[in-house]
């Protein structure tokens, strides 16, 4: 422990540097992990003929912290899927690992909490690495523009579980309570010696 003396605006700044740090905010991202992602049958191309099922889960998420002011972090989030095509008497079989790039960034608000706030997705900040299984596969795949489909429905898949009442409530953290609650335990119990 230091006896040395800082002022109030490096204190808040120091706090918040060990209040937030990359392993908590990964912990707190990865409550998503594990969540299934099962789409479709969904329609395709041209007419909507063809038809996309695909199954997976989001996986660990990984990041590091990229500002002090704020304190932000560029967290990926995997998402591996499998998925079919299907062209009624012909199927073709991919994988597909989509990343999720989420910018999270820490504020303080006015009743001393800590609000963290995670920038939502959209179809054009998700990557995609499709494998098809044989050139085939690969032109069907970039015929039925799977990858705009898949884009599209993972941004928002992500951008509704971020939105759940138990992330969004995982997403403050109240020091102004645990101090309150903290100060409750200091003194006299009531149970001292008279």
């Amino acid at each position: 422990m230091s006896d040395e003396l800082i002022d109030y605006r490096s204190w808040g700044v120091e706090f918040f540097h060990r209040a937030v740090t990359e392993e908590r905010v990964l912990r707190g991202v990865n409550v998503l992990s594990g969540r299934p992602i099962d789409v479709g049958p969904m329609g395709v191309g041209p007419g909507r003929l063809v038809k996309v099922t695909a199954k997976g889960a989001i996986g660990t998420a990984t990041g590091q912290r990229v500002g002090d002011d704020p304190v932000s972090f560029h967290v990926t989030l995997p998402v591996p899927i499998e998925f079919t095509i299907d062209l009624g008497m012909d199927k073709q079989r991919f994988n597909a690992l989509l990343e999720v790039p989420l910018t999270i960034t820490a504020r303080a608000r006015d009743d001393l909490a800590i609000v963290i706030q995670i920038t939502p997705p959209t179809k054009d900040t998700v990557r995609v690495d499709l494998q098809a299984q044989g050139l085939r596969a690969q032109l069907l795949g970039a015929a039925a523009g799977v990858e705009g489909e898949l884009k599209r429905f993972v941004a928002k898949y992500v951008t509704k579980e971020l939105a759940k009442p138990y992330l969004q409530e995982a997403m403050v953290i109240d020091v102004g309570a645990a101090i309150e609650r903290a100060a409750k335990g200091v003194g006299p119990s009531g149970s001292a010696e008279r």
